[in-house]
C-alpha cells in the first residue's frame, strides 16, 4: 500500500495518506493574539483546506484530538467554535486534553484523523 506525504519538511508532513485514510498533522492559528474561539476558528479552517487538499472534507472526520493551553479557561470558547464548524451527524471520536504548547500564545491545537474520498472520487457521509 502506497504511502503518500504531502507538504513535507525533513521533520514532519502536514498530510500522510494510507489505506483511504488521512492523518493530518497538529493545526493552529495564524493570529496568535486573537483568543481561543477565534484561534479554533482559523485552526479549523486550515484543517478544512489540508482536507481539501487531501481529497477529503470535514464530514469524514473519524477522530480529532484537541489540545488546549487552558482546559478550564478556553474549553468553552473552543467549543463554540468547533459546533460552529461541524455539520450535523458528524460527530467523531474525540479528545480534549491540556497541554503546554511549543509556542505561549498558542490557545489551541488540533489533529485529525478522516476518510479519504470513495475510489469514484465522491466524498460521502455513509453513517
Amino acid at each position: 500500500m502506497t504511502i503518500e506525504r504531502l507538504s513535507t519538511d525533513s521533520r514532519m508532513s502536514l498530510i500522510v495518506t494510507h489505506n483511504g485514510t488521512v492523518y493530518l498533522s497538529g493545526e493552529v492559528a495564524n493570529d496568535l493574539k486573537a483568543g481561543v474561539e477565534q484561534q479554533t476558528r482559523e485552526t479549523l479552517a486550515n484543517i478544512e483546506r489540508l482536507l481539501q487538499q487531501a481529497g477529503s472534507d470535514k464530514t469524514r472526520v473519524l477522530s480529532a484530538t484537541i489540545y488546549l493551553k487552558d482546559i478550564e479557561a478556553d474549553f468553552a470558547g473552543m467549543n463554540s467554535a468547533w459546533d460552529q464548524w461541524l455539520p450535523a451527524g458528524s460527530a467523531p471520536a474525540r479528545a480534549t486534553v491540556q497541554a503546554r504548547m511549543c509556542d505561549p500564545d498558542f490557545r489551541v491545537e488540533i489533529s485529525v484523523i478522516a476518510a479519504l474520498a470513495d475510489a469514484a472520487g465522491c466524498v460521502t457521509n455513509d453513517h
